[in-house]
């Protein structure tokens, strides 16, 4: 008999749901802020819609057969297809922006197939994985999952977008730790990204990628030019002070002076104007999502549902470090948004979609022997 569907509302994970509505909350009230000439407003209303169809998304496919992914492998082919399909179009049909090619313009919207493209590789790992996870000692696995992850980090390195090949690489990495592989080829893996890493810095490194991780080494290296951003940043952040300055009337964010306030350092403006102790319950919000996720790995009751959880705690992870870490000076600048809080609706709604299959991952683990088909 199928279980109603008030109680299967009620199972949902609501630290996961009370976060991340938290966290966009934040981001949009940041985005309002940011009202200089009509232009931060704009990014507010766009948000605001993107966050509408995302929570539905969210719970649309927390009722939704996720099994379909983990049964269907014509379905995660054809998802990946079409990823790679998307992001090859792009040096077609998408207009070059600031010196990139990454957004197809669909009237006043803009869409980035790279954040959908994320969430199909998780799916298409944690299959490929959860199908061989016995024979995970064949180092052959590993190589063909490369070749699956080459395509489409290559066309994206391509746009050029640095930030989002490290959220692969390291979406395919985590994945591939905890499926069990051996450690010596572990070790053969750090070695050859070791390799790769110095012919990258060699060959495939453009020149503004040098000078800002030369620039975060040697912050005293052109900060009027290079670190302009990461020292605004910072600036934003130390004047910010424990309650903030006030709802717009952050100097660095509303003159414009800190680069990206809406997306690359949306962290720093909300600290300027929001204050340190918001931002200790932004990190907090994140360390209970992150761990609500963890929860959901250890009670899935397959190897795929085990792996898609712990590919979309890697990506998260990896996002929420890369945009801090650089926010206050730890890491390099990539362009790597902030999760739930930075403007972007293509980011949001694969978020959502990615938090929906969770739900729906978890709802399997207290019905196991009902459909959790969707009712409506």
């Amino acid at each position: 008999m199928q279980p109603p569907l008030f109680s299967k509302i009620l199972k949902l994970d609501w630290l996961i749901i009370l976060s991340v509505l938290f966290l966009n909350s934040l981001g949009l009230l940041s985005l309002y802020s940011q009202n200089q000439h009509g232009v931060g407003f704009s990014y507010f209303q766009k948000q605001l819609i993107f966050f509408g169809v995302g929570f539905f998304l969210m719970f649309l496919f927390s009722f939704f057969d996720w099994r379909v992914f983990k049964d269907n492998s014509y379905l995660v082919l054809f998802l990946y297809l079409g990823g790679i399909i998307l992001l090859a179009g792009i040096f077609v049909f998408a207009p070059q922006i600031r010196g990139v090619k990454s957004w197809y313009k669909i009237g006043p919207l803009s869409f980035n197939p790279t954040e959908f493209t994320k969430l199909v590789l998780i799916i298409l790992f944690a299959k490929y994985f959860s199908q061989r996870h016995i024979e995970m000692y064949k180092f052959h696995h590993i190589i063909l999952s490369g070749i699956y992850l080459f395509i489409p980090a290559f066309l994206i390195y391509l746009q050029p977008d640095l930030g989002s090949v490290l959220v692969f690489l390291f979406i395919w990495f985590g994945i591939l730790i905890v499926s069990g592989i051996k450690i010596k080829h572990f070790f053969i893996l750090v070695l050859a990204g070791t390799i790769f890493c110095v012919f990258a810095w060699n060959f495939l490194l453009k020149e503004y990628h040098k000078e800002r991780i030369i620039s975060f080494l040697f912050p005293e290296y052109e900060p009027l030019e290079t670190g302009w951003s990461q020292r605004q940043a910072k600036i934003a952040l130390g004047s910010g002070g424990l309650f903030g300055k006030g709802f717009k009337k952050g100097p660095q964010t509303q003159y414009g002076f800190l680069p990206e306030s809406h997306t690359d350092f949306i962290f720093s403006s909300i600290g300027e104007e929001f204050g340190f102790l918001t931002l200790a319950f932004l990190l907090i919000c994140y360390i209970l999502l992150l761990w609500r996720i963890l929860k959901i790995s250890t009670i899935a009751n397959s190897n795929f549902a085990r792996l898609f959880s712990l590919g979309v705690f890697v990506w998260l992870l990896s996002q929420i470090v890369i945009n801090i870490g650089s926010n206050i000076g730890f890491l390099p600048v990539i362009g790597i948004s902030l999760p739930f809080i930075s403007y972007g609706g293509s980011l949001l709604l694969s978020l959502y979609i990615a938090i929906g299959i969770l739900q729906g991952i978890k709802l399997h683990s207290y019905f196991p022997k009902s459909n959790p088909a969707l009712y409506v």
